[in-house]
C-alpha cells in the first residue's frame, strides 16, 4: 500500500499546485486587479443600425413613380436625459402634449427590451419640417438623438395598385428564420413593393459604439472592424407608360371597372388601372395614414383596394367569340365560311335564345362583326357535341384544354399578389350541377358558354392577353410589371422571357383577324375606329343579373405589327359598343400618335359618370 502512495504522490501534487496557481490568479483578477471591473462598468455596447435607402421605381420611359422623403425617429439615452430641461419648449417643438412626453420617456425598465443606458424610441415618423425646427434647439436637450430613416412617397397620383405601399413589419417576419427587419421597420404590403421587396429594400449598415454606464459614447467598437456600410436597394425600371396611365385613369374617372394593355411582342404592361383607385400619397407612412386606410378599407359602395384588373373575376361576354372560332377551326367542326340563318334569335325545340337583326352572317367575318348569337351558339354547340350530342363532356374537355393554352382557367404569373385564376367550367363541374339527373346534361344546357356568358370567368388581364395572343397569331409572353433593374447584370425572370403558344395552326387566325377589323370599321365596335391605325376588336356585353350590363371591349393594333392590345371592362355600363370600345380607342390612338384628335368624343367619356349617377 505504502509502494502506491509513494507512486502517485508526484500526481497529486502536480493537481494540488496547479489548483493553487489558478486559485491565486483568479483572486487576483477579481479582487485586487480593478483593470477588468473599470472595463465592465464602462462598457455597454450599442448597435446602431444605419438604413439603406430604397430602391426607386421607374415608368418605361425614366419618368420617377416613387421616391423616397426623409423621415425622423427621436431616440433617447435614459440616463443622458437631464431632468431640469425646458420640457414645455420641448413638447412645443414636437408638436405634442405633456402627457405624451411622460408615458414615452417612462419606459418599463424591468422589460429586457429597454436598457437605462442605451438607445430607446421616444418618438417615430417625425416629419422633416418639424425636425428642422427641433433640430435647431437640439443642444438644449441632452440624451436626445434622431435618426433618419427613408419613406415612400409618390410625386403623382396614378397606378396605385400597381405601385402599392409601405407598412411597419410585423411580429411573424420578424421572427421568420433568415430575415432582417427589427421592430419598426417598413416593408412592402402590396404590389411592387412587396413582389420585389427582397431587391428594393437594400441592406442594412451596422456601427457598433461602445458606452459607459451613464450612457456617453467611449468609443468604437473594435476600432470599427465589425462596421458596416448601407447598400441602397436595387432600382426597378417598371413597363408602365405614365403618361398612357394618367390618360387611361382619367377616361375611368366615374366608373368602376378596368383597364389593362400588353405590348404584344413582349408581354409588358403598358397601363393596368383598376377604377376606382385612390391617391398612393394617402397612404405615406408620415400622415396618420391609419385613418386613410381604414376609410379606404371600409369603403364598400367604391371598394378602391381591390384591385379589378388581376382579382375581380368577370364573364367576357361576346369577346370570347373569337377564341371559341380559333378552337372550332383548329378541331374541324367549323368552317369559316359556313353560312348560319338567324331570324333575331336561336331556338332549340321551344326555348328561344335572342339575338338582333342584322344581315345574314354567311361567314365567320359577318358573324364577328354583327357579334351573331345564333352563328356562335351554332358553332359551340358544333364542338362540344363533336363526337356525339350524348357524350357533350368529350367535346367541353376539347375546349377546357385549348383555353387552358389560352392562359385561362389559371393565373398568368404576372409579377403582383393577389392576382386570380378565373374560371373554366369543367365537364366535371356539370357532372356535379346535374347530379339530380344522374349527371346527363347537353350542350343545350350550357350554350351560353359559346357567348361568354354562363360559368366562364376572367380577369381583365386574362382579357387583353387574350387580345396579345390574336394579334400575335398564337403565342404570348406571359404579361409583366418590371422590364429591368439599375444593376446591368440582373435580368428579368426567364418566365417572363419564354413565349407560350397556343394549339392553332396559322391560318386559322387571318378570318378571325379580318372580323375583328371588320367589327371596327363596319360593324358593332366602330366607336373605337381610328382612321390609319388599323384597328381589330370586339366588342361585348356581360348580363348581369344584379343591374345594368357591364360594357366590354377588346383589341389590338395595328392589324400586321401590333404595338398594343388592349381590354376595356366597365361594370354596369351597357353595351360594349357604347363606352368600353370608345375608351379602348382612344387608349390605342394615344399610345400609337402620342395625342388624340378626337376631342368631343374624348368629353363625353370624361363626363359620363356610372357610380353618381345624378352627374349623368
Amino acid at each position: 500500500m505504502s509502494k502506491f502512495n509513494t507512486r502517485q504522490a508526484p500526481i497529486l501534487w502536480t493537481f494540488i499546485l496547479g489548483s493553487l496557481v489558478l486559485l491565486y490568479k483568479l483572486a487576483d483578477i477579481q479582487l485586487f486587479d480593478s483593470t477588468y471591473k473599470e472595463l465592465a462598468q464602462k462598457t455597454i455596447l450599442d448597435k446602431q443600425t444605419i438604413y439603406p435607402a430604397r430602391g426607386l421605381i421607374y415608368d418605361r420611359n425614366g419618368a420617377l413613380l416613387t421616391y423616397n422623403k426623409p423621415i425622423y425617429d427621436l431616440e433617447m439615452i435614459y440616463r443622458n436625459i437631464d431632468p431640469d430641461m425646458d420640457t414645455t419648449l420641448f413638447c412645443e417643438l414636437l408638436q405634442i402634449d405633456r402627457a405624451t412626453f411622460l408615458k414615452n420617456v417612462e419606459k418599463n425598465w424591468r422589460d429586457k427590451r429597454y436598457h437605462k443606458s442605451l438607445p430607446t424610441t421616444f418618438l417615430s415618423k417625425i416629419s422633416p419640417e418639424v425636425y428642422a425646427r427641433f433640430q435647431e434647439q437640439l443642444f438644449r436637450f441632452p440624451g436626445f438623438y434622431p435618426v433618419q430613416r427613408n419613406i415612400r412617397a409618390y410625386p403623382h397620383t396614378s397606378a396605385a395598385h400597381i405601385l402599392g405601399y409601405l407598412g411597419e413589419v410585423d411580429m411573424s417576419i420578424i421572427n421568420a428564420p433568415d430575415q432582417d427587419y427589427e421592430i419598426g421597420d417598413y416593408i412592402g404590403k402590396s404590389g411592387l413593393e412587396k413582389k420585389y421587396e427582397d431587391l428594393l429594400r437594400g441592406k442594412k449598415g451596422v456601427k457598433f459604439l461602445v458606452r459607459d454606464n451613464l450612457g456617453r459614447e467611449v468609443s468604437s467598437f473594435n476600432n470599427g472592424r465589425l462596421d458596416s456600410l448601407a447598400l441602397a436597394g436595387t432600382d426597378l425600371i417598371s413597363t408602365l407608360d405614365l403618361e398612357l396611365q394618367q390618360y387611361a385613369e382619367s377616361l375611368m374617372e366615374g366608373k368602376r371597372g378596368s383597364i389593362v394593355a400588353i405590348e404584344p411582342k413582349t408581354g409588358e404592361i403598358l397601363t393596368m388601372l383598376s377604377a376606382p383607385g385612390y391617391d398612393p400619397n394617402l397612404l405615406n407612412l408620415d400622415r396618420d395614414r391609419g385613418a386613410a386606410f381604414k376609410e379606404l378599407l371600409n369603403d364598400s359602395i367604391h371598394r378602391p383596394f381591390l384591385d379589378r384588373s388581376i382579382s375581380a373575376r368577370y364573364p367576357p361576354g361576346s369577346i370570347f367569340k373569337p377564341i371559341l372560332s380559333l378552337i372550332s377551326f383548329e378541331e374541324e367542326v367549323f368552317q369559316p365560311n359556313k353560312t348560319v340563318t338567324c331570324p333575331g334569335y336561336y331556338q332549340y325545340r321551344t326555348f328561344k335564345f335572342g339575338c338582333h337583326q342584322h344581315k345574314t352572317p354567311y361567314n365567320i367575318e359577318i358573324g364577328l362583326m354583327h357579334s351573331c348569337n345564333s352563328y356562335f351558339f351554332s358553332m359551340f354547340r358544333a364542338l362540344v357535341e363533336k363526337d356525339d350530342y350524348s357524350k357533350p363532356e368529350i367535346g367541353l374537355d376539347i375546349l377546357k384544354e385549348h383555353l387552358y393554352d389560352f392562359g385561362l382557367g389559371r393565373k398568368l404569373g404576372i409579377d403582383l399578389s393577389f392576382e386570380r385564376d378565373g374560371y373554366v367550367p369543367t365537364p366535371e363541374y356539370y357532372d356535379r350541377l346535374y347530379r339530380g339527373q344522374d349527371g346527363d346534361w347537353r350542350s343545350t344546357y350550357i350554350m351560353s358558354i359559346g357567348i361568354g356568358q354562363g360559368e366562364l370567368e376572367l380577369t381583365t388581364l386574362q382579357m387583353a392577353n387574350l387580345a396579345a395572343i390574336i394579334g400575335n397569331r398564337g403565342y404570348y409572353f406571359p404579361p409583366h410589371l418590371i422590364r429591368g433593374f439599375s444593376q446591368d447584370n440582373r435580368r428579368i425572370d426567364n418566365y417572363y422571357a419564354t413565349p407560350k403558344t397556343v394549339r392553332i395552326e396559322d391560318k386559322h387566325f387571318d378570318p378571325v383577324i379580318n372580323g375583328m377589323y371588320r367589327t371596327i370599321t363596319q360593324g358593332t365596335g366602330y366607336r373605337a375606329y381610328v382612321r390609319g391605325l388599323d384597328i381589330c376588336g370586339k366588342t361585348g356585353t356581360s348580363e348581369n343579373p344584379h343591374g345594368a350590363d357591364h360594357s366590354v371591349f377588346f383589341a389590338f393594333a395595328p392589324k400586321d405589327d401590333p404595338q398594343i392590345a388592349i381590354a376595356v371592362y366597365v361594370e354596369n355600363a351597357g353595351f360594349g359598343g357604347d363606352i368600353a370600345a370608345p375608351i379602348a380607342g382612344l387608349v390605342i390612338e394615344k399610345y400609337l400618335t402620342k395625342e388624340t384628335k378626337r376631342p368631343l368624343l374624348e368629353e363625353r367619356i370624361k363626363t359620363i359618370n356610372l357610380i353618381d349617377k345624378t352627374k349623368l
